[in-house]
C-alpha cells in the first residue's frame, strides 16, 4: 500500500528515502536485508532502496502482544509510522498506517490471531502459547491477553520473559508491566552451569566439561541479574539451576554455595530429566517467595527525557558508566522529541550474549560506555526502539542449514525436520 499510494500520485508527500516501513517474509535470509525495487518500466513502481525484516522483528508482532481487544488492535495498527514527508528535517511529518487507511485489512488479518493459543504440556498441565516478538529487538513477551486470562484461570500463572534480566525482564517489566498493569509476586532466574562456564571464558565447545574455576568466575555475571531483579526492580528472587545431565555435583554445588553465601535463594531444577517431578522444589519455593511483600519499582519513569531513560538502562542493569550517541541517532532523538514521541518507555535493541552492546565481552564488565546508533519509534507498539550494536532484523542461514538434513522416502514420509 506505500508504494502503490506512492505510484498512484503520492497525495501525502511520501518521501520514498525516509520511509521506515520494511517489508517481511517469514524465513532466514541475508540476502533480502538491503535491497533495491521498483525497477523495470513506468508500470513497475517507483524505485527505492528497501529491505525485509523477519516477521518476529515486525512491529505488528510487538503490536498483537500488547493489544486487548479488536478495537485496541486497530488503533495500535493505525498508529504505525511507515515514513515521513518531503522537507527540512524541521518540517517533516510522520505519515502512519492511518493515513494510508490500512488498519482496517491488517486488522482483518489479524483477528483471529489476536486470540490466544491453548495448548497443553506432556503431563496435561494449560499452557498459552501466544506472540513472539524478539527480545534483542522488541520487547520480547508474549500477549498481555494470555497473561490476563492466564491469570484468571489459576491460582499461580508463570510466564516467560525473555532472556536475561537485562533484556527480557528489563524489557517486561519496564514496558509489559507498564503497559498492562501487572505486579509480579517474584522472578525465576534461569541458570545453567554451562552458560556460567561460557561467562568464565570456556569456549562453548568446551562447556560440557567439568570446569570449577571457569564457572567460578562466570558466576559473577548470574549475580549481576539477580542484582538487577532484587535491587533495582525491587522483587523476590529465586535462580533455578537447570540441571543437564552432563552437569556434575561439584558444579551444581559450587553454584548453590556461592549463591547461598550472598543471600541469594536457590533451587534445583531438573524438569528436563523428570518432568514436574524434577520441579517440586522449585515450585514450592516460588510458592514461598509469592507470599512475601514486594515494593515492586521501574528502572526509569515515562517523563524522564529520552536519553535519561536509555542512560538509566544503561548505568542501572546493565552495568554501563556511560552512552554515546552517533550523529544520526542525535538527530533522531530531537526529532522525536519534538513530535511528542517522548514520553514512551525505551526498548534497547542489544546483544542477548553480553551485558554490553559488544557481544565478546563476556562475564559482569562495568564501566563501559554504550553506543546507541539509531532511535526510532514504534508508536502502534507504545515504546522507542534504541539500537546499539549490529542487531540484525533479518538473520541469515548457518554455514550447514537445517534444510541439509531433510528428506523425504518414496513412502513421503518426511524426516530431518527435528
Amino acid at each position: 500500500m506505500i508504494d502503490n499510494h506512492i505510484f498512484q500520485g503520492n497525495e501525502l508527500g511520501i518521501d520514498p528515502r525516509k520511509i521506515t516501513w520494511r517489508r517481511c517474509v517469514d524465513m532466514n535470509d541475508r540476502q533480502l536485508r538491503s535491497v533495491v525495487d521498483g525497477l523495470g518500466g513506468r508500470t513497475d513502481g517507483v524505485p527505492r532502496e528497501d529491505g525485509y525484516d523477519i516477521t518476529v522483528a515486525s512491529e505488528i508482532m510487538a503490536v498483537l502482544c500488547l493489544a486487548s481487544d479488536i478495537a485496541d488492535l486497530k488503533a495500535r495498527l493505525s498508529r504505525i509510522v511507515i515514513g515521513y514527508t518531503y522537507g527540512k528535517p524541521s518540517e517533516q511529518k510522520p505519515v502512519t498506517a492511518g493515513d494510508l487507511h490500512a488498519e482496517g485489512a491488517m486488522a482483518a488479518l489479524l483477528k483471529d490471531a489476536l486470540k490466544p493459543n491453548l495448548v497443553q504440556t506432556l503431563e496435561h498441565t494449560p499452557a498459552f502459547v501466544h506472540g513472539g516478538p524478539f527480545a534483542n529487538i522488541a520487547h520480547g513477551c508474549n500477549s498481555l491477553t494470555a497473561t490476563r486470562v492466564a491469570l484468571k484461570l489459576a491460582d499461580y500463572a508463570v510466564t516467560e520473559a525473555g532472556f536475561g534480566a537485562d533484556l527480557g525482564a528489563e524489557k517486561f517489566l519496564d514496558i509489559k508491566c507498564r503497559m498492562g498493569g501487572l505486579k509480579p509476586d517474584c522472578v525465576v532466574l534461569v541458570a545453567t552451569a554451562r552458560a556460567l562456564k561460557y561467562n568464565g571464558g570456556v569456549p562453548k565447545t568446551e562447556t560440557g566439561s567439568e570446569n570449577l574455576e571457569a564457572l567460578e568466575k562466570g558466576l559473577p555475571n548470574l549475580l549481576r541479574h539477580v542484582s538487577n531483579i532484587t535491587q533495582v526492580y525491587k522483587l523476590p528472587c529465586v535462580v533455578a539451576i537447570n540441571r543437564f545431565p552432563q552437569d556434575t555435583e561439584a558444579e551444581l554445588a559450587l553454584i548453590r554455595t556461592k549463591c547461598e553465601e550472598l543471600g541469594v535463594h536457590v533451587a534445583l531444577s531438573e524438569v528436563w530429566a523428570k518432568g514436574g517431578e524434577g520441579g517440586i522444589e522449585l515450585a514450592e519455593e516460588v510458592v514461598r517467595l509469592c507470599e512475601e511483600p514486594n515494593d515492586f519499582t521501574f528502572a526509569y519513569e515515562l517523563d524522564q527525557p529520552i536519553k535519561d531513560k536509555i542512560r538509566a538502562i544503561v548505568t542501572k542493569i546493565y552495568g554501563g558508566g556511560d552512552v554515546a550517541y552517533t550523529a544520526e541517532a542525535e538527530k533522531q532523538i530531537t526529532q522525536l522529541t519534538k513530535l511528542g514521541f517522548d514520553g514512551m518507555p525505551v526498548c534497547m535493541a542489544k546483544t542477548q550474549y553480553s551485558l554490553t552492546d559488544d557481544p565478546a565481552k563476556l562475564g559482569a564488565p562495568s564501566g563501559f560506555t554504550v553506543t546507541v546508533r539509531n532511535v526510532k519509534v514504534s508508536a502502534g507498539a507504545g515504546f522507542l526502539v534504541a539500537l546499539t550494536g549490529a542487531i540484525m532484523t533479518m538473520p541469515g542461514l548457518p554455514k550447514v542449514p537445517a534444510a541439509e538434513r531433510i528428506d523425504v522416502d518414496e513412502n513421503g514420509v518426511i524426516s530431518g525436520l527435528f
